[in-house]
């Protein structure tokens, strides 16, 4: 399993080098490929419009639906309601499960729900 990831602060960066997963940030276009392997999405909250549509081209590309098992998300939770809304927004479209939410670049807890959640996943 592959963790797919953005990331403009660097806090996300920080999480997936945690979990010590292989992995692909998308930064641009050029980060779009057909992956061949199961794959998790991580990602921030970003609360301006357009902020997932990297992400969504990088699913929408040929096969790659096919191989996303499930979603986590990061934020603060000051956002309230917002908090990992990016990550809610992307199971909801997508009909995928979501894994688990922490806060900025995650604690060792966080680290380990999520290794034990993809481990589920097969």
């Amino acid at each position: 399993m592959k963790a797919v990831y953005i990331s403009l602060t660097g806090q996300t960066v920080k999480f997936v080098d945690k979990l010590g997963m292989e992995s692909h940030r998308l930064i641009s276009d050029d980060d779009i490929y057909p992956i061949k392997e199961n794959y998790i999405l991580i990602l921030p909250t970003y609360n301006h419009e357009g902020s997932l549509e990297l992400v969504e081209k990088f699913i929408n590309t040929q096969d790659n639906k096919s191989f996303l098992k499930a979603v986590v998300g990061s934020g603060n939770r000051n956002f309230n309601d917002l908090f990992c809304i990016s990550a809610k927004e992307i199971v909801k479209k997508y009909e995928v499960p979501l894994l688990h939410c922490f806060e900025f670049q995650g604690e060792k807890r966080d680290v380990e729900i999520v290794r034990n959640e993809v481990e589920k996943l097969g």
